[in-house]
């Protein structure tokens, strides 16, 4: 008999009796967890490498760990004893555990105390279980021991020792890791080519843009130099503006009946409600003193604490926004469209980051960092002219990017159900 992924299935199935398993081959058998895999409780040995356990890359050196994130962990220089020893093949719990299962360690070290390190006895075949304890289906069985766990909550070997597990003779273990590295790795190397293809379209994007918001829609208008670093060249008739003059401040506090908004790079300045529907998380909203913050107007734009990371946000909806933020109306009509894509552009974010060297990611920029970055004005035709035509062909490309996107989700859904078959035994791979 085959399955829906074209594989064979075993010859014979029987009940496991365990809600998250369901039926197994029948020389497949039920064990306890605990059985299978000891509770770790050794302290740390003085001078044995810190590890970290990720999501992401497994059981690691933190040394390691800060070299491919480029950024600092924090490390125990006092009280070591404290940290829990772990040798190399052991598979460490963490707090993150009930999101993305039990990493494995090739590395010997030791980890936080609040992490299990969990031993692996004579019928655990490693590579076999690093698929397993990180398949969805045992994830959703782990989540289930507790309804106290919540993000940042620790995972205790009581929660491991819960979840059943089952005996798989070794050498069938082996085939099947064996089997899932090839297959995975197929798969893997799909999704790179396609999360490249999406980074070479977002590149494409941002030139689209850039090209059109500094040099317009006619490759033939003549060119002058604006004096200005960032800017360039631009096209000889456009004029080059203090921006101060071009945009101020709305200082107007928070209106009665304003609605509260978030400052998101990713989605403009939008309420908050639809902020939340849109990540699938709540937002701390202000109860008291809502007469401090300051209001918006639909088309404002506003600067948050990260502009000089990503630029600044367009206002898509009027109401009510933290007072630390700078709220910028403009002095006379423009088209917020094209200057939607400027301000978001990263020829003008560096720009901005160069107005103070002060400034680090949770710092305010003001309306003085805003002031020292002059800005260029086409007529208000051809800024319109402009926007459209930057609109239609990102439309294009966030087609693509779209469509990419959905392939790589089916790679990944695919990748997670296959493992979900082989470690389970729904399908036969050997």
């Amino acid at each position: 008999m085959m399955d829906r992924f074209g594989f064979e299935q075993y010859e014979s199935y029987a009940e496991s009796n365990v809600r998250w398993i369901g039926k197994l081959p029948s020389h497949w058998k039920v064990e306890r967890s605990k059985w299978l895999f000891s509770d770790r409780k050794e302290r740390a040995r003085r001078g044995e490498p810190q590890l970290a356990a990720t999501q992401k890359y497994g059981v690691i050196p933190q040394s390691q760990f800060m070299e491919i994130e480029g950024r600092r962990v924090t490390q125990v220089f006092l009280d070591f004893d404290i940290l829990k020893h772990v040798e190399s093949g052991d598979f460490v719990m963490s707090m993150r555990s009930f999101q993305g299962g039990i990493e494995y360690s090739e590395h010997t070290g030791c980890v936080s105390s609040a992490y299990v390190a969990l031993r692996p006895g004579p019928r655990v075949e490693p590579a076999f279980f690093r698929y397993l304890l990180k398949s969805t289906r045992y994830i959703e069985a782990l989540q289930s021991t507790s309804n106290l766990v919540r993000d940042g909550q620790a995972l205790r070997f009581d929660n491991f020792s819960a979840v059943d597990l089952f005996i798989v003779p070794i050498e069938e273990q082996r085939s099947i890791a064996t089997f899932l590295d090839e297959k995975c790795a197929k798969i893997d190397v799909a999704v790179k080519i396609k999360e490249d293809q999406i980074t070479l379209l977002r590149e494409r994007r941002q030139i689209i843009i850039q090209e059109a918001v500094t040099r317009g829609l006619n490759s033939a208008t003549p060119l002058k130099d604006s004096g200005i670093d960032w800017i360039g060249q631009i096209p000889a008739h456009w004029e080059v503006r203090r921006s101060k003059f071009v945009f101020t401040q709305r200082k107007e506090l928070a209106r009665k009946d304003d609605i509260q908004l978030s400052a998101t790079q990713s989605y403009g300045v939008i309420p908050q409600e639809k902020f939340e529907e849109l990540v699938g998380r709540r937002v701390v909203k202000i109860q008291t003193n809502l007469e401090k913050r300051k209001h918006v107007e639909l088309d404002d734009f506003v600067i948050s604490m990260r502009s000089f990371q990503g630029g600044l946000e367009r206002a898509w909806a009027a109401g009510c926004i933290r007072s630390s933020y700078i709220i910028l109306r403009p002095h006379e009509e423009i088209c917020p469209t094209f200057f939607g894509y400027l301000f978001k552009s990263p020829r003008y974010i560096k720009a901005l980051q160069t107005t103070a060297s002060f400034i680090r990611d949770g710092q305010d920029l003001t309306f003085e960092n805003f002031a020292m970055v002059d800005l260029f004005l086409p007529p208000i035709n051809e800024q319109r002219e402009i926007a459209d035509e930057i609109k239609r062909k990102c439309e294009k490309v966030e087609n693509g990017i779209a469509i990419k996107e959905r392939q790589i989700a089916a790679l990944k859904e695919y990748k997670a159900s296959l493992i979900n078959a082989a470690v389970t035994g729904k399908i036969k791979v050997i």
